[in-house]
């Protein structure tokens, strides 16, 4: 058996484990094994949900009161349920608020299944293209977790994947793409310093003018008052993570997994501002030398923005100060652009491997952190950043590719 026959034996294995996990917990929180919890067990798209509601009505600054939203919610879903705050921005309404219109089930399946299918197609197409891509991304572990949390990591994932795949040939909308992420801003926070590095002024412009549009959008939407209500539960939104309330078995960030294992709040954050630093310093060291500065015309060219890619979102990974297990089908965008650089230039011994044991981590990374009390997620974004700066820091030599 061949080498690619192994892995699609192995993918779609996986990928049947997977969807059979998936559907026993869905039947089994749905009351199909056992008596349902109390309280009712629900997603996080509720919350979603109930600010769209509130946004309908007219009252979209509510959104940000966790009374008003949680009683909103039970309203609407089901009594005696709980979720998480409402903590996105005002701009993730304008796709709340459409969806609240539905009913809400119908609501759910469409935003996950409309997200989770654009973000398998753009990372595919990064990856480059074919069957055995797409199996392999659908694989990913955190796709599973995405969806059974009713989260918005797809749409995150998939403006960051556009971005990087637009950014040669139409910077503009590349930029457009990026500054939509101001629904979830803490995922943009190394996209000014790659850009800024590899002076792409005209993705900088684009990415200015989509953050300014959508902020004036939501104004028009749903009032200017919504925005002081939001800078308000931002500025003890730390509190909210910190409390625990957010539980600290779901981070895969530095300060985070220091937390689980009962490391002060103090030491964790500056932990993660020397990891942060870290990431920033790689991703603007990579991006001074992008081949865009002077165009791609080179299948070497085009490898080496790849990698440069795949840098700027494992970087992410690593210098984000909040981010959650089910986030981390952002990674699947960095694989993929690592998946692209080799199949041009070749996979670097080992590398193939590494990405492997990344899905095994990405598997258990939430009932290691549950039962163990270890958060071994938290290794997968600078895992991927060292692959990815190995193979500009570390050039492939001829004898040892692998195709």
């Amino acid at each position: 058996m061949g080498d690619r026959a192994r892995v699609v034996r192995w993918v779609r294995a996986l990928l049947l484990v997977e969807l059979c996990a998936f559907v026993l917990s869905v039947a089994g929180t749905h009351g199909a094994f056992a008596p349902q919890p109390v309280p009712p067990t629900t997603t996080d798209f509720a919350s979603f949900y109930s600010a769209g509601l509130l946004g309908d009505h007219g009252r979209a600054a509510e959104a940000y009161d966790q009374k008003v939203l949680l009683a909103t919610g039970r309203a609407a879903i089901h009594p005696g349920v709980t979720f998480n705050p409402f903590l996105n921005p005002p701009v993730f309404l304008l796709i709340c608020a459409p969806l609240a219109a539905l009913p809400y089930l119908l609501a759910f399946v469409l935003f996950e299944a409309a997200t989770a299918l654009l973000w398998l197609g753009i990372t595919t197409r990064i990856a480059g293209g074919g069957r055995l891509a797409a199996m392999a991304l659908a694989a990913v572990p955190s796709v599973w977790w995405a969806l059974g949390w009713g989260q918005n990591s797809f749409l995150s994932a998939s403006l960051m994947g556009l971005g990087t795949l637009l950014l040669p040939r139409r910077p503009y909308l590349a930029g457009a793409a990026f500054g939509a992420l101001c629904f979830k801003p803490h995922f943009g926070i190394l996209i000014p310093v790659a850009l800024l590095a590899a002076r792409q002024w005209r993705a900088i412009a684009g990415a200015a003018a989509s953050v300014v549009g959508l902020v004036s959008l939501t104004a028009v939407c749903f009032g200017t008052a919504i925005w002081p209500a939001f800078v308000n539960m931002a500025l003890h939104a730390r509190g909210t993570v910190e409390s625990g309330k957010i539980l600290f078995e779901g981070h895969v960030d530095a300060a985070g997994a220091l937390r689980l294992l009962g490391v002060p709040a103090g030491p964790g954050w500056a932990v993660q501002a020397v990891v942060s630093l870290v990431a920033l310093a790689c991703v603007a060291w990579a991006w001074r030398r992008s081949p865009l500065i002077g165009g791609i015309r080179t299948q070497e060219d085009a490898a080496h923005h790849a990698v440069l890619c795949a840098i700027l979102v494992a970087g992410t990974l690593t210098a984000m100060p909040f981010i959650l297990f089910y986030d981390l089908v952002m990674a699947g965008v960095a694989a993929a652009w690592l998946a692209r650089a080799a199949r041009i230039g070749g996979w670097r011994p080992g590398e193939a491997a590494w990405l492997a044991i990344l899905v095994a981590v990405d598997l258990v990374a939430f009932p290691a952190a549950s039962v163990l009390r270890l958060a071994v997620g938290v290794v997968v974004g600078p895992a991927l950043l060292w692959l990815s700066m190995a193979r500009i820091t570390r050039p492939i030599a001829r004898s040892s590719v692998t195709k």
